[in-house]
């Protein structure tokens, strides 16, 4: 890891969230396996929290 170099990763950090606006999920279970793949990472790798966070 000390070899390599940042690269610049465009975000869209304006983006407006809504819960009426879209199609809810079909499978709720696929969005629950998401949430909890994301919740293990922030958990294991808090490296990636710190860095998300700033």
């Amino acid at each position: 890891m000390s070899s390599c170099k940042p690269v610049s990763t465009p975000v869209d950090t304006k983006a407006k969230l809504s819960g009426t606006s879209g199609n809810p999920y079909h499978d709720p279970s696929e969005y629950r396996s998401l949430a909890g793949a994301l919740q293990y990472l922030t958990f294991t790798r808090p490296d990636i929290s710190y860095a998300v966070q700033q």
